[in-house]
């Protein structure tokens, strides 16, 4: 029979570590309705201060969000498949980074919004006309 101590510790992963536990218990953020797995996360420019925060609030998890998007953009789906975390963890952990401003979220542009490309051939070829 394995001990409690057993049930919390994975000879691969070393301890493991509840999501709950990562988000202190939360399962949603006020910006979640931003924050769908197309979503891109940005670094902002002062994310070179999220070091200096790791102390008092962010975790390791927040840490790697922000090493991630500073290399570049990821968006919510990346990020979690890149961290090996549940997709509502990590809207949860980048909504505190929202909230600390050390990263953005922009939306591509939906194909249904972007001009036609016919209208835009047409554009050019009555430009080059003039």
């Amino acid at each position: 029979m394995s001990s409690e101590a057993d049930r919390w510790y994975d000879d691969a992963a070393g301890p493991v570590v509840r999501p709950y536990a990562m988000t202190r218990g939360r399962t949603s953020h006020a910006a979640e309705g931003r924050l769908d797995l197309i979503a891109l996360v940005i670094a902002e420019s002062r994310s070179e201060d999220a070091e200096a925060h790791a102390d008092r609030t962010l975790s390791p998890e927040h840490l790697d969000i922000v090493g991630y998007c500073r290399v570049q953009p990821m968006s919510i789906a990346e990020l979690a498949a890149d961290l090996d975390l549940p997709v509502g963890v990590v809207r949860v952990l980048v909504g505190d980074l929202l909230d600390a401003e050390l990263v953005h979220v922009s939306r591509p542009v939906p194909p249904a919004e972007l001009p036609d490309a016919g209208i835009l051939r047409e554009v050019i070829s009555r430009l080059r006309a003039l």
